[in-house]
This record gives C-alpha cells, structure tokens and sequence, in this order.
C-alpha cells in the first residue's frame, strides 16, 4: 500500500481550493474534528462545551431529566483537544479506560466503562457498530456515553454502558471547511467538510481524511490512513425524508509491541513487582519490515423518515457493513522468562479477518396524552446478522526457541531481541503464509423494545424501558490435516486441525426504570435501576478469543447484570453551565469462571461502588470547561475456582481519574486553553499481579482567529513530556503511551 496516499491528498487540496466559488455559509454549522466550529471575530465565540438531549429516540427526556449518567462530547471540545481518533475523545471523559485486545491482539478499540467490557457496545448513530476498528472521528458530530447497565437501550453487553458515534448529516445550510495540519514525529492530517444545498428541498455532505503520523517517542511507529463520507439527504423541508450515506477508511500502521512486565517469578533472586520495565522509552521489539496492521470498513446506510404531525414519527433505517483486518504484530513474550536474561522472544501474534453485516431497524416516537399525564415514547424493531470468517498466518523460522537459548541476533534467526536495545530493524526473513484454516461464525439477532417518559406534574416523572432480544449464534471449523516437519513450509510439524460445530441460542428481556424528581426547573434528583445480558460469543466481529462461542460457554444463559444510580443533574449560570453527580453499583451475579473440575460455569460475582461528577459548559462568555471525577471501588467477590482473585481489583479499572478541559478567550482574536488527565494504577490482570502506575498528564492549545474564514490552532499533547503506560495486558506486557507532540492546524471555513 502506498503510504502517501497521493490521490487523497490531491483531491483535498483541490476541494480547498475551489472554496472561493461556494457561497457563504452559515456559522452555525458544526466543526471538523481538527478545526473551530465556528470562525468568528466577537467576544464569545457561541459555540457551547454543554449538550442538551442526545441523538436516539430511545432517549424520551432532555438530559437535564433522564434518570442516567449521559456524557456528550461535542463537536468543540474534540476540536479544542485536537482529538482525531474514538480513543483521543474519550479520554476527556473520566471512568472510560482502554485495554489492549483479547489475546494481546490490536484488533481496534477496546473501551471500559464502570469496570466493565465495552468493545461490543460501541454504536454509530443508534446501531450497533458490528466491526472491530481503531475509529475516526473525521465524520463524527458528537460522542455519546451512557454510563450505568443499558441493555434495555441497546441489546446484549452493554454492562458498564455504551458509546454511540453520530455521524455528520446533510444540513439547511451550505458551507465548505476544511483543515490542514502539520506537526512533530512527521504528523500531517487533512480534513474536509462540505455541504451543498441542491435545490430547497435537498442536501449533500462530502467529508474526507487523510492522516499520516509516527508516534511521539516511539520512533519505528507510525499510523496512516484516509477516508471518505457521502451523504445525501432528500427531503430536508418535506414531511418524508430519505438520507443515503457512505463511509469508507482504511489503515496501514506499524502496531506498538508495548514494553514487557518485569514479572513476579517464584524462586528467582531477581523476581519483579509485575510493572513495566525501566527500559528506554523508544524500545520497540517488533519487526518493522514484517510487522504490520491492514484495516478497512465500509458502511452504507439508508435512513427513511416520516413526520405524521408534530408529534407522531417514525423512521427505518438498514445498514450494510464490510469489514477487513490483517496483521502481524509483534508481542514481546516473556513466557520462558527470557526477561531475567536481558532478552524478549518476538511472538508473532496474527490475524486475518472479514466480516459482512446487515442491520434494519424500524422505531415510532412522539408524543401523547393519556388524561393529564403527557408521555414521551418510542417503540422499535431491530434485526441483523453477522458474518465472519476468521483465519491466521502461519509465521516461523525453523532456528529458534521461545526460551531463546541460542541468545539474541542471528544466532535466533532475529526471533529473540534485547530487553535494552531492541532492533527494529533486524533482517528477520522467516516464513510467512496464510494457514487457509478458517473458522466462520454467525449471529442473528432480533428484538423489540420500548420507552416511555410519563410527566406526572411539573415535578415527577417517570421514565422506563423494556426490550425483548433473541439471539442465535453458530461457528463451524472445518477439520484439517497434520502436515509433517518435512513437508511443512515452516519446517515445523502441524498438528491436525479437527472438525468444530458449535451453536449457541438465548433468549432475554432487559428493562431501565427511573423517577425523577424536579425541586426547580433547572435541576433534577433521581433514582434509576436498570440491567443488562450478556450471551456467549455477542460479536463474531470483534476478533477477540470471548467474540466467539466455545464449547465451553455454548450451552450457557448469558450474564446477568444490574445498575443501581442515584443522582442529581443542574443546568447552573443561566443555563450556561451543566453540573451532574451520581452514586452509583453495578453487579454482575452470575459471570462465567472456571470450577475445580474444569468446567464453565456461571458462578462468578463482580461488583463495582463508585462516585462520579461531571461539568461541563461556559462560566463565563469566554470561558469553558469539560470533564468529571470518577470513583470506583471495583471488587471480585466470586472468581469461582480462581479463588486467589477474590476481593481483588478489576483488570482495567482505576480507583480514581480526573479529567479537566478548559478554554478562555484572552481577546477577541485569541483563546489559550488547556487540559489535566488523572488515572490511578490500573492492574493488567484479575489476580493483580500485573499493573501500570498512575499519571497526570497535561496538555495545551492556543486558537487564533484571522479573520471571518480563517483560524491557526496550536495544540501540545503531553506537554511535560510524562512517561506513562495507557493499556495494561493481562499477561506479558503494558502499551506505552506517546510522549509530547504538538501540531499546528489552519482551518478554513466559507
């Protein structure tokens, strides 16, 4: 792949040039990820931090009155932060962690939420996102994060809550903008973002990426990619309107091997703690001419919506996704305890993987009156089915040991390295071939739910939900022959690969209900109660060795799991400024262990006490804030026959972080922001053996307006250069974080 990306770029640069010829826009336009929302020369720029509703229908209340912690990042506070990725955006919010992919494996976003696995409750514009992907945000309006069990929202998982992606759609306006920005470790990123009226009845938007970077401090790494997003909307003024969409990226990166765990290791004089080496922050142990990660997705979607009247609507959408990830990535395994010795064995962890899905869903919402109770409902139908073949590459050279006895260099065929002083560059020129012994995988899915929020009075009101999913879920491995020493590629005998039939059905009601109480008409106190299931194998997309039934969970029910939230919610300073906390717990009765006798079965309990706040808004017309504290006080009070992790700590989880975001305007021209993010020691693994140390980290930005149509913006990442580690693998090592970078973006907007 040609890492240029050349046709891309020139395509940008000749949208940025035609921009003289559009006609003005207006300013209230959302922004591009990497630029202002809004260019203006005044005392505040009017755009707001602060959110009010959220996207779905299935949200039958504003914010300020739903029974459930709700965090909205919005279009601004991702364009202040410089965020361009899922992962960059989330991070201003506090309580959402990332842990590295099942097995080790980058197989894309991994976020936790109150302590528990997200992966496979992130959603794009109310529908599951039924791929695994490192996700942009260049066609991203806003992020929302539903906090708390939320099954009843959005189907299977959802334990600790969900992420909902709401893509940029056509507008009633016409504007051109777009961003160009250049910065440190060889960072270049263009955006564009168009909307076009065609007519008065209808619309067109074109947004467009390419993104190319090394990674600070880690000089062999490096992440490119380009995208692309078409919608148009018929319609806009109509009672029926119909809107075809299109998104399309792909990936070609360097994967980071992370820096391996100094491990506990009984009976030797140089036993660890279990925290990352001391090693230099550059050292890198994969291969830089074998390793690598390939990523594609594309998504078609098309929405059908239909006013009745004012208060009576419904809406179908159907969405077809195709999804692609290769790789060959390096994990520095100190199975064999090679560490003690100054040497990492260079495991090649792989992955070849394509997914096809089809997804429809049908919702009714509006408003009506039974007596003098005014309820606000939705009703809906979703389907879909998942399809997956997943295989691997068969990568060996036949010198060399995982115990690397031989030592490091040539003497292991470039498979073991140095701890200290990893060369990426080494000539490793061991085999490479696809195994061609594939596993398909199937999900079918099919639910009913319902909301409503009844208004007793100006002061109560009751809000509820309840859904209905069947799920049915087959994998079939097909059986394979032992290839010999002497015939193998390898050089490596291959033992046989038998026959795999498995099948997996559940069926599973979840439910959310919540009273609200309102002591003034800028605030609310709530109780909110609320579940979740969690069937075997709920992604057959995600790549992950639990994305997939087993004969050990095939005949299980799902987990169960509950929420329990007390808060309070103040829209404060004119209604300029949100303030939000809640007490919270939420369980999981009966999670999937291991017993003695080496069976699965569900009889684990987890159990997670926590305390959150939140603001986020303008204390002033040039001064903004964004960000929370989460407290949680995670425990495994079951762990089933691993009865040494009871009453431990969950894996990915902190105690305490922070998250602080804020922005003044100096003049009128000029805005200084800046940004504090705190996270305690988080451990890799249930027993608590393995862990990473807390950080503070800081970041900074400047903004200055040129005129009406043109802005700079400055942003330093990591601005004391901090050497902190951003996931913790269960097992053999910790993903370290990038040090300082800064970029600088001018962004146009006509």
């Amino acid at each position: 792949m040609d890492r240029r990306f050349t046709p891309i770029a020139a395509t940008l640069f000749a949208t940025f040039g035609s921009q003289a010829m559009l006609q003005d826009a207006h300013a209230q336009t959302s922004g591009e990820a990497a630029s202002l929302p809004e260019i203006t020369v005044t005392e505040s720029s009017g755009s707001s931090v602060k959110a009010d509703t959220a996207s779905s229908s299935k949200f039958t209340a504003p914010l300020l009155d739903t029974p459930k912690t709700v965090t909205v990042i919005t279009s601004e506070v991702m364009s202040q932060t410089g965020s361009t990725s899922l992962v960059e955006a989330l991070r201003t919010t506090p309580g959402i962690t990332f842990g590295a992919g099942e097995g080790g494996n980058p197989v894309g976003d991994r976020p936790f939420i109150r302590g528990f696995d997200a992966q496979s409750s992130t959603y794009v514009d109310g529908m599951r996102d039924l791929s695994s992907q490192s996700r942009e945000i260049f066609n991203v309006e806003s992020v929302e994060v539903v906090k708390g069990a939320s099954s009843a929202f959005g189907g299977g998982g959802s334990t600790g809550g969900s992420i909902n992606l709401v893509s940029k759609a056509p507008m009633k306006e016409q504007f051109s903008a777009g961003s160009i920005g250049i910065g440190t470790d060889n960072y270049k990123r263009l955006t564009a973002d168009g909307n076009y009226l065609l007519g008065d009845n209808a619309a067109i938007r074109l947004n467009a990426m390419y993104h190319d970077s090394g990674v600070a401090g880690r000089d062999a790494i490096f992440n490119s990619r380009w995208g692309f997003a078409p919608s148009l909307t018929l319609g806009l003024n109509s009672p029926t309107r119909v809107t075809l969409s299109y998104y399309h990226m792909q990936s070609d990166d360097l994967p980071d091997s992370g820096i391996p765990y100094n491990n506990p290791r009984a009976g030797n004089a140089l036993n660890g703690d279990g925290s990352p080496y001391n090693v230099n922050r550059n050292a890198f142990y994969g291969l830089a001419d074998r390793d690598f990660r390939q990523t594609q997705a594309d998504i078609a979607t098309a929405r059908i919506e239909h006013d009745f009247d004012v208060k009576l609507h419904v809406r179908n959408t159907t969405r077809y996704t195709k999804t692609s990830y290769n790789y060959i990535w390096t994990q520095p395994d100190d199975s064999q305890g090679n560490a003690y010795n100054g040497q990492v064995w260079r495991r090649a962890n792989t992955r070849i993987n394509d997914g096809n899905n089809i997804q429809n869903q049908t919702e009714l919402y509006g408003e009506f009156m039974l007596g003098s109770v005014k309820n606000n409902f939705s009703v809906g139908f979703e389907m879909s089915r998942e399809e997956s073949t997943k295989d691997s590459y068969w990568v060996r050279t036949s010198t060399g040991t995982a115990a690397c006895l031989a030592g490091t260099g040539a003497a292991s065929s470039y498979n073991c390295t140095s701890l200290y002083s990893p060369n990426p560059n080494d000539p490793w020129n061991g085999y490479i071939g696809q195994a061609n012994r594939p596993t398909y995988a199937t999900a079918n899915t099919y639910s009913v739910y319902m909301f409503d929020n009844a208004e007793l009075n100006k002061q109560w009101s009751i809000n509820a939900g309840l859904r209905y999913d069947s799920y049915r879920s087959t994998s079939r491995t097909n059986a394979a022959p032992a290839i010999t020493a002497a015939a193998s590629p390898t050089g490596v005998a291959i033992a046989a690969t038998a026959a795999s039939d498995l099948y997996s059905k559940s069926s599973f009601i979840n439910y959310q209900a919540g009273i609200v109480f309102k002591p003034a008409e800028n605030g609310s106190i709530y109780v909110n109660y609320s579940t979740s299931s969690d069937p075997a194998g709920l992604n057959t997309n995600d790549g992950t060795s639990d994305g997939s039934i087993s004969a050990a969970n095939q005949n299980l029910d799902p987990e169960r799991s509950k929420s329990y939230e007390l808060g309070t919610k103040w829209d404060v300073m004119e209604k300029k400024l949100s303030l939000t906390a809640a007490l919270f717990r939420t369980e999981k009765v009966n999670a999937r262990v291991t017993q003695a006798d080496g069976t699965t079965q569900l009889a684990g309990n987890y159990k997670v006490d926590g305390l959150e706040l939140g603001f986020a808004g303008n204390l002033t017309a040039k001064w903004q804030l964004f960000g929370g504290y989460t407290f949680m006080n995670s425990k495994i009070v079951d762990g089933g026959n691993a009865s040494t992790t009871n009453g431990k700590q969950f894996a990915n989880i902190p105690k305490n972080s922070f998250s602080l975001w804020s922005t003044y305007m100096v003049m009128p021209r000029l805005s200084v922001g800046g940004g504090a993010f705190y996270t305690s020691r988080v451990y890799g693994n249930t027993a608590n053996t393995k862990w990473v140390p807390g950080y503070t980290r800081f970041d900074a930005m400047a903004s200055y307006v040129i005129d009406k149509n043109m802005s700079l913006q400055l942003n330093i990442q990591n601005l004391s250069d901090k050497v902190y580690y951003n996931q913790a693998y269960a097992s053999h090592y910790a993903s370290i974080a990038p040090g300082r970078s800064a970029t600088l973006a001018l962004n146009v907007k006509y």
